[in-house]
C-alpha cells in the first residue's frame, strides 16, 4: 500500500511530516529551487556553520504554523467561534489547516539569490520578494498542483496567508488576518520563530533560543485589551495566556540579540555590500528580472559561479568586488555607532562618510545604516482571572526591549590607516550638532 505520510528529519523540529498532496508542492521546481538559496546570505564567511538554506527553513515554518493552528482551534472559546464561523465544522478547519500549511511552506518562494542581500537595490521600484512569491504561487506552473489537492485549494488563499495584509492588496476577513498573523505576525509569527531557532543553531550561537513549545501552547485568539491598556486593535487577534508571557518576552529579546550580534555583524554586512556591488555590475541593467519563468535559473549557484569567474578575470564586470569576496580582502570598519556621538549628531556615521568621500576616493569607502522598529509589538494577554490586558501593561520587560541600530563606515584596507589618522584629526570638526533651521 502506498505511503501517504512522509517524514523529513530536521535538526530543529526532529520530524516534519507531509502528506502526498503536500509533497507534490515540496517536489515542485519553484520549491526545490530553495535548496540553492542560503538563508543567511554570505554569513558563512563569518560563521562557517551558517550554510543552511531557505528550503529547510520553509519546512520548519510549516511545522510550527501547523502546531499553532491546532492549538488555536482546540482552545477557541464560544465567543471566538461565534465571530469566526470558519472555526466551526471539520471541513472548514481541515481546509484552512491545509491552506495555512501550504502558505507557510511557500512564503519564501520569491527570495532572490543570497536572500535579502541586494533586494532593495536590485529590484525595480515596487517589487520585493513577497511580490515575486505571490507571482510564483499564482503561476501556471503551480496552479495545477493547487487544483489537484483534495479538496482543491484556492491559490489566492495561499497568497493572502503567506504575505499578510501589509503585502497583499486584497481585502482580508478577520479569520484570514489571524491565520496570516500565525506566519508573518510581528508578535508571534512562526517565520520569525523558526529563523531565530535555526539561525542560532547553525551559526553556533545561543542568542536565538527561547521556549517556543511553551509559547505556542499558550497562543490564543483573544479580544483586544480595554482602551485604557492602549490596545491597537478592535478585532480578535493572536495573544497569549498569562503563562506564556515569559516565553513571549524571551522571543523578543532573542530577536534583539540575534540582530545585534549576528545579522548586523559588521563583517557580514560588508560582504553583503561587496556582493551587491558585484551583482550591480553583473546583472543586465543592474537589476534582477521579475519574470517568474527566469527564477529556476536564479540561485546562489549561478551567482557564485559568476563571481568566482569574475574574481579570476580582471576584464569581467564586477571583478573588484568579486575578488574581494574570494580573497577575503573585504573593506575594514572605520567607524561604528557610538552613543556619545549620537548625543551630538543623529547620524554621525553619515557625517563621517560624507566628509571622507571629499578627501578620499569614494569607490573605496562604503556607508551602512540599519534601524529596527521601536520596541516590542503589543498584543493581548489573557490573565488567570479571565480579564484581558495589554502585553505592555502585563510585562515589565517588553516595554524596555530596545530597537537595534547600527551605523558603519567601511574603507578599503589599503587606505584604512590613512583614513583612520584623518578621522582622529578631524573627528570633532565632523561630529558636531546640526545647525538649527533659521526661523521665519
Amino acid at each position: 500500500m502506498a505511503k501517504n505520510v512522509h517524514e523529513i528529519r530536521d535538526p530543529i523540529h526532529v520530524f516534519i511530516r507531509l502528506d502526498s498532496d503536500e509533497r507534490k508542492i515540496l517536489n515542485s521546481q519553484p520549491f526545490q529551487r530553495l535548496r540553492y538559496i542560503h538563508q543567511l546570505a554570505m554569513s558563512y564567511l563569518v560563521y562557517p556553520g551558517a550554510t543552511h538554506r531557505r528550503f529547510e527553513h520553509s519546512l520548519g515554518v510549516m511545522e510550527l504554523a501547523d502546531r499553532a493552528y491546532q492549538v488555536l482551534v482546540q482552545s477557541a472559546n464560544d465567543a471566538a467561534r461565534e465571530q469566526l464561523p470558519d472555526l466551526n465544522g471539520d471541513d472548514k478547519t481541515r481546509y484552512w489547516r491545509r491552506v495555512l500549511r501550504m502558505a507557510a511552506l511557500c512564503h519564501d518562494l520569491g527570495h532572490l539569490p543570497f536572500s535579502h542581500a541586494g533586494e532593495a537595490e536590485l529590484l525595480p521600484p515596487g517589487w520585493d520578494h513577497e511580490r515575486i512569491s505571490r507571482a510564483i504561487i499564482l503561476s501556471d506552473a503551480m496552479r495545477p498542483l493547487w487544483e489537484d489537492m483534495t479538496p482543491p485549494i484556492r491559490p489566492m488563499d495561499v497568497v493572502k496567508l503567506a504575505l499578510g495584509p501589509r503585502k497583499a492588496p486584497e481585502p482580508f476577513s478577520m479569520w484570514e488576518t489571524i491565520l496570516s498573523e500565525i506566519i508573518v505576525g510581528d508578535a508571534f509569527g512562526v517565520d520569525r520563530m523558526d529563523y531565530l531557532l535555526r539561525d542560532s543553531h547553525h551559526a553556533g550561537v545561543a542568542y536565538g533560543k527561547f521556549d517556543h513549545y511553551r509559547l505556542i501552547d499558550n497562543l490564543r485568539i483573544l479580544p483586544p485589551a480595554p482602551a485604557g491598556d492602549r490596545s491597537q486593535g478592535t478585532e480578535l487577534s493572536l495573544g497569549v495566556e498569562e503563562g506564556g508571557i515569559h516565553s513571549a518576552e524571551a522571543l523578543m529579546l532573542a530577536r534583539y540579540f540575534m540582530f545585534s550580534q549576528l545579522y548586523l555583524h559588521p563583517i557580514r554586512r560588508i560582504y553583503d555590500i561587496h556582493l551587491k556591488d558585484f551583482l550591480g555590475a553583473w546583472l543586465p541593467g543592474a537589476c534582477f528580472p521579475t519574470d517568474v519563468a527566469a527564477y529556476p535559473r536564479l540561485t546562489d549557484n549561478e551567482v557564485t559561479a559568476a563571481y568566482l569567474e569574475a574574481a579570476r578575470r580582471p576584464d569581467k564586470p564586477g571583478h573588484d568586488p568579486a575578488r574581494r569576496i574570494v580573497e577575503r580582502d573585504h573593506f575594514r570598519v572605520l567607524y561604528s555607532s557610538n552613543p556619545d556621538d549620537v548625543r551630538i549628531h543623529p547620524q554621525p556615521g553619515r557625517a563621517i562618510f560624507d566628509a571622507a568621500v571629499q578627501s578620499f576616493p569614494p569607490e573605496r569607502i562604503r556607508y551602512d545604516r540599519v534601524v529596527g522598529k521601536r520596541g516590542a509589538p503589543e498584543f493581548p494577554v489573557a490573565m488567570r482571572d479571565g480579564r484581558v490586558v495589554s502585553s505592555t501593561a502585563r510585562s515589565q520587560v517588553l516595554p524596555t526591549v530596545p530597537r537595534f541600530l547600527v551605523e558603519y563606515v567601511f574603507v578599503d584596507r589599503a587606505i584604512h590607516a590613512d583614513v583612520l589618522a584623518w578621522l582622529d584629526a578631524h573627528r570633532t570638526d565632523i561630529i558636531k550638532p546640526l545647525e538649527e533651521e533659521p526661523r521665519g
